[in-house]
């Protein structure tokens, strides 16, 4: 099969997956109202992102196997509230699920060790060590918060920069960028490290601030990358993968045990199925941005890692996080990613 033929294949099923999705959610709710369950599930990713498409159609099928029992509405877009607040809302119980990469590491600090940069060649490192012993390390950090993270990882992507002066082939065309950077520590140490200035701006922002020059770059995913029109206000892409970023999905401890083991069992079942799908759907959009963004006229490069890799050692950051994860979290993240 081509690989081509593969992307068509996929984003059709996308296409119908969204249409389904929409039928869905205009039907009558007399099932909801019936539903013994009757759960939400909070994220901050689009209405169209893969994450939501595949958990709304897992809320679907645990719907259908507990016989109406459980009623899963899932809320996209920040609609239940920012990263922050829908976090603070799980841990009171006042939403059921959400799903995040960085809010819980204020609470889980460990819950970050994924996006240690450069520690991950690829994603069979990856699934590796998330599916592995590194994430069941990381789940037990949540149990002890109070949290219970399910088994499987959504795909968020590997993060690339994009730059509108000029390419990023080195640490040295970093030196001195004002790059924007999501607001928490490990993403400001890293590009600290790199020799940059990193500045903390809300994603909703990000587009005016390139345009403005508020800031000079900034790092993502590449499907997001094209899906936000970053591309429109910058000119270069890295595909430096510096940092590996994925979603937990989560639930309070507290809410979790009221709930049947069987009524368990389905949620988590269909959770790491609907998981697993999309990272084959993020593969795929991630393919497809490239070709839109080259076609838009975007250059790409593709920086050797190790002098990025280097420059971190050298800056202590590897030692500097080692320290905050633990000799414990570090030795299960060696074992993956090889020494660090």
């Amino acid at each position: 099969m081509t690989t081509a033929l593969t992307r068509r294949r996929v984003t059709g099923a996308l296409a119908t997956l969204c249409a389904a999705v929409a039928l869905l959610t205009a039907l009558p709710q007399d099932a909801a109202a019936q539903a013994k369950y009757r759960l939400r599930y909070g994220t901050a990713f689009p209405a169209d992102h893969p994450a939501v498409l595949r958990i709304t159609e897992a809320a679907e099928a645990i719907k259908a196997e507990t016989g109406g029992q459980v009623d899963i509405q899932v809320f996209p877009n920040s609609q239940m509230g920012s990263e922050p607040e829908m976090f603070s809302q799980v841990r009171s119980g006042a939403l059921d699920f959400m799903s995040t990469s960085g809010v819980n590491q204020t609470i889980v600090p460990v819950a970050s060790i994924n996006a240690v940069a450069f520690a991950f060649a690829d994603y069979k490192q990856v699934w590796a060590a998330m599916d592995g012993e590194l994430g069941a390390h990381v789940r037990a950090a949540f149990d002890k918060a109070g949290l219970h993270a399910f088994d499987k990882m959504l795909d968020n992507g590997y993060r690339n920069i994009t730059t509108s002066g000029k390419p990023v082939n080195s640490p040295d065309d970093l030196k001195g960028l004002k790059i924007r950077v999501p607001g928490n520590p490990l993403w400001v140490s890293v590009f600290k490290g790199l020799g940059a200035s990193p500045t903390p701006i809300q994603f909703g922002e990000l587009y005016a601030a390139l345009q403005t020059r508020v800031v000079d770059g900034q790092e993502n995913p590449l499907a997001l990358i094209q899906s936000a029109k970053l591309y429109e206000v910058q000119k270069y892409v890295a595909r430096t993968g510096h940092i590996w970023d994925g979603h937990y999905i989560f639930m309070g401890n507290k809410k979790w045990a009221t709930l049947p083991a069987d009524i368990q069992a389905s949620i988590s079942k269909h959770f790491a199925a609907a998981a697993v799908k999309e990272r084959e759907d993020v593969a795929i959009l991630n393919e497809q941005a490239v070709d839109a963004m080259q076609a838009a006229g975007i250059v790409f490069t593709d920086p050797d890692k190790k002098p990025f890799r280097d420059a971190l050692k050298a800056a202590g950051f590897y030692e500097e996080f080692k320290g905050k994860y633990g000799e414990a979290a570090w030795s299960i993240l060696e074992k993956y990613s090889g020494p660090l």
